[in-house]
């Protein structure tokens, strides 16, 4: 990448790839993980819909077969059912155990 080329708000980048007024690396979180944060969003708001939709993507990411072994796998799926729970009992709030 040259070092002349620009972001879309017109920072120029520097030589890793990011803008060099920036402080933070550009990709600080898995894509799981910003999906998770988005279903939570939607819950707080009240869109189980989307929620629903976001849970149905979550786990298509997370139970397909991983291109390389990750550590994470256990905690990853144990998010993954508690976003279930989660939008379980919003959908659901007369039938608390």
């Amino acid at each position: 990448m040259s070092e002349d080329a620009a972001d879309p708000q017109g920072e120029p980048f520097d030589r890793a790839g990011t803008a060099s007024g920036a402080a933070a690396p550009r990709h600080t979180r898995r894509l799981s993980d910003k999906v998770l944060i988005a279903f939570h969003q939607a819950c707080d708001q009240g869109d189980h819909e989307v929620a629903g939709e976001l849970l149905r993507v979550l786990e298509l990411m997370l139970t397909r077969r991983p291109v390389s072994p990750d550590a994470n796998r256990r905690k990853n799926l144990e998010g993954l059912v508690a976003a279930h729970e989660r939008l379980w009992m919003l959908r659901h709030p007369d039938e608390r155990p």
